[in-house]
């Protein structure tokens, strides 16, 4: 079929390539648009055993990638997830399919593997270890596995009992769990490492970074990170009236939202078998008075609201929920009375980035203010507890992250790896349910097994295939549904789930990216038909020496792939049938590859002497 790169597919479709985990986003939504939600949801989970915890809180890399999104808006990916998961995931009960992708192995292994923590890193891996027939022990140091997805990512956005059945499918499938064990204090990373023929270290980022401010040592100020694990832990927080976060991130957008419910979390500690609609009820009035200034929540930033590191769509829930931001400002020092924060006295920022983009803030010494404050929430980064691992571990980076190879997660020690928080510093949950799927992956080839490479791709030649109608780009992006601000009581999940017309509408705006238009160059007459069709002008033919110099006396037909809307005219135009549409199974993404390569530039897909 004239394809002269296979691997160039690979890359081609932008939001497989930008997912860690690469899931083939692009198909599933395809799936959804033509009415297969069962397709759409296995196409979907396959990749990533926490499908449902993701279809809620995933940072959504495949939607920054989206090549709709040059066109007008990405596809609501992560939404269009949720729509499916809610369907046939975890949350489904007896509609799940989980079951038909994570199951007890069907032979078990002699040799064992130990994983240290039981957040995303080591929880994937153990799935992935379990499927393999591998012994497999998690070592958790507080009494709940799931890590950050419990500790960290608030209630409102990702309800418990979801983040409960879909851990306990992993569990389901043999994995023996030792909670309230801490390493360096229960257990020794040696006495770990003598237990298992492997380990992995996927210990997180629990540990919050302060400000050597004046006043930071004052009863009433808080690192984020810490702030939002006590919350969710159930123990009491009181954060006064007046709250202040430092920060600009989407855990500083987690602790002002936290903030306004400390109450709902309370009462949810003191009462645990309650239900949330019982409870809900309960905080109703509490609520009602904190949404008209009880409370009062403010966000200080070093950025401009253009300039925030934070999700667009976090943001501006924390301003439907009247959580104020005072921006480009930095904090200068805290202001306390009898050992208690009463203010925090913040200076002027002239510019957050310097030519190179690199992150350099200059202060206006003269732009002093005060804000009269309870509370002052740091949430300016978090840390990773390098010295619970002892003298015995592996090698630490200056960044205080364990040390591991360019191309691999192994470390300094002998069958020992690290993925997750541990090995890169904070990075989002998609990256690290990847780095615990790539872990388990090496793992088993550093015991003969064979590598979980991902295969190479195939291109299928279409006979029918999707067609778009002349509107298609008229159609604006699906807005993600969420309760009304006033009903957002206590720890009620904001963000819901898409109704089946809004998903297929949805859906049918997607691209297309996996299919692609195929070129039999010895079918071809250079007719130009193809070029004076297309609507959008990524067809051209062109001097072969404008391609590769050593072509003259040919012409080359150019097709511009990241114009290309998959429309298919040309391939209804051409008279010699040269041309054709074929799926890329889309599977045979290289490690390392996160956004298409060498798309800007048109690329050439056959010739014609």
């Amino acid at each position: 079929m004239g394809i002269q790169d296979l691997e160039f597919f690979d890359v081609n479709i932008p939001c497989l390539a930008a997912c860690p985990v690469h899931t083939n986003a692009g198909l599933y939504v395809a799936a959804i648009a033509d009415g297969d939600d069962e397709g759409a949801y296995l196409t979907a989970r396959l990749p990533n055993p926490f499908a449902s915890v993701c279809a809620r809180v995933c940072a959504a890399p495949c939607e920054d990638a989206c090549r709709r999104g040059t066109l007008d808006a990405p596809i609501a990916i992560r939404a269009l997830k949720r729509f499916v998961t809610e369907q046939f995931g975890i949350e489904a009960g007896d509609a799940s399919l989980v079951s038909q992708v994570a199951s007890a192995p069907q032979f078990e292994r002699d040799q064992s593997i130990g994983i240290i923590g039981g957040g995303p890193c080591g929880l994937s891996a153990a799935h992935d270890l379990r499927k393999l027939g591998y012994s497999v022990t998690i070592y958790e140091a507080t009494d709940t596995l799931g890590g950050m997805m419990v500790m960290g990512i608030p209630e409102y956005r990702l309800p418990r009992d979801l983040i409960a059945k879909e851990i306990q499918s992993i569990i389901d499938m043999g994995v023996e769990v030792q909670t309230n064990v801490k390493l360096g204090t229960d257990v020794t990373f040696a006495e770990i490492k003598d237990r298992h023929d492997a380990v992995l270290v996927a210990i997180g980022a629990t540990l919050g970074r302060g400000l050597n401010l004046e006043g930071h040592e004052a009863d009433g100020v808080l690192r984020a990170i810490e702030f939002l694990i006590n919350v969710n832990r159930g123990f009491s927080v009181d954060v006064g009236e007046r709250v202040v976060v430092i920060g600009g991130g989407d855990v500083a957008m987690d602790a002002a939202r936290t903030a306004l419910r400390t109450d709902a979390y309370e009462a949810k500690a003191s009462d645990p078998g309650s239900d949330r609609s019982t409870m809900t009820a309960a905080l109703d009035a509490a609520r009602t008075a904190a949404r008209s200034g009880a409370r009062h929540v403010t966000v200080v930033s070093l950025e401009s609201k253009k300039e925030m590191p934070a999700d667009e769509f976090e943001l501006e829930e924390a301003i439907k929920e009247n959580i104020d931001f005072i921006h480009r400002r930095g904090p200068a020092r805290i202001l306390a009375k009898d050992g208690k924060v009463v203010g925090l006295e913040t200076i002027g920022v002239r510019s957050v980035f310097d030519d190179d983009g690199r992150f350099a803030p200059v202060f206006d010494k003269d732009d002093v203010s005060t804000i009269d404050v309870d509370t002052v929430i740091l949430a300016i980064g978090q840390a990773v507890d390098v010295a619970a691992i002892g003298d015995d571990g592996p090698e630490i980076t200056e960044r205080k992250t364990i040390r591991v190879g360019d191309n691999d997660l192994a470390t300094s020690v002998p069958m020992v790896w690290a993925g997750g928080d541990a090995a890169h510093g904070p990075r989002s949950l998609i990256d690290a349910i990847a780095d615990g799927r790539k872990a388990a992956s090496q793992i088993h080839e550093a015991f003969g097994g064979d590598a979980e490479k991902r295969p190479k791709g195939q291109m299928v030649k279409l006979q029918q295939f999707h067609r778009f109608d002349d509107l298609y780009d008229e159609i604006d992006r699906a807005v993600v549904p969420t309760i009304p601000t006033d009903r957002r009581i206590g720890l009620t999940e904001v963000e819901i789930g898409l109704t089946p017309d809004q998903a297929r509408c949805e859906a049918q705006r997607c691209l297309r990216c996996f299919a692609n238009i195929l070129l039999e160059p010895e079918k071809c007459v250079l007719c130009a038909l193809c070029v004076d069709v297309c609507p959008v002008k990524v067809i051209s033919i062109v001097p072969g020496p404008e391609v590769e110099p050593e072509r003259v006396g040919v012409s080359a037909l150019l097709l511009d792939e990241t114009a290309c809307i998959r429309c298919a005219l040309c391939i209804e135009r051409c008279p010699t049938n040269a041309l054709s549409m074929g799926v890329w199974s889309g599977v045979g993404v290289p490690d390392g590859v996160s956004m298409p390569i060498d798309l800007k530039m048109p690329i050439p897909v056959g010739g014609s002497a």
